[in-house]
């Protein structure tokens, strides 16, 4: 039995001047880089980053082949990290997370990254469907403001909102600090 990190789409387009960029995604990326540097200590094989790249152009980033797409320095795999290419908002749908996690006797997953109203959401969920015992780093996950029906949702809100909804019901919730704190 081992705990695995996925990093989900911390990519450029995400950042300041990128295609999509969310709310504080510095601070967010800077957390998941100190979780990463965690796993890279101490669980050297489990680390999975996630990739976005659009299989449809209308969606307006993460397009193949754009620096967009790219991986954000913050997190860049190193030689021994697994990369999963995506297209859809669940890390898990047609890709080869799954498989790669049972191959490595993985039970536990901690889940960083963006966005978190979207792929976060539909990542953690679908790692507690398949069986995962799943923790969010809360704080290592940004999102961005919506609307509805002209009605402005404040990005932290709708943070808030997805990460209140995901607690205890589908994941253990925490802080960075927090799990630093525990892990150590």
């Amino acid at each position: 039995m081992s705990t695995a990190l996925i990093i989900v789409d911390i990519q450029n387009d995400y950042f300041p001047n990128g295609k999509m960029a969310l709310r504080n995604p510095d601070k967010a990326a800077a957390n998941a880089s100190k979780v990463l540097a965690w796993f890279r200590q101490n669980n050297k094989d489990t680390i999975f980053h996630v990739q976005h790249i659009a299989s449809n152009p209308e969606l307006g980033f993460f397009l193949p082949n754009t620096d967009g797409a790219e991986i954000h320095e913050t997190v860049l795999p190193i030689e021994h990290e697994n990369i999963i290419v995506k297209n859809f908002p669940n890390s898990f749908m047609k890709t080869k997370l799954e498989r790669k996690l049972r191959e490595k006797d993985v039970t536990k997953v901690v889940v960083v990254g963006m966005m978190t109203h979207m792929c976060i959401d539909a990542t953690v969920r679908a790692a507690v469907d398949l069986g995962f015992e799943t923790t969010l780093i809360e704080d290592a996950c940004a999102t961005r403001d919506l609307s509805y029906q002209n009605k402005m949702v404040p990005a932290e809100q709708v943070h808030y909102a997805f990460v209140s909804a995901l607690d205890s019901m589908y994941a253990n919730v925490i802080s960075t600090e927090d799990f630093l704190n525990k892990s150590l």
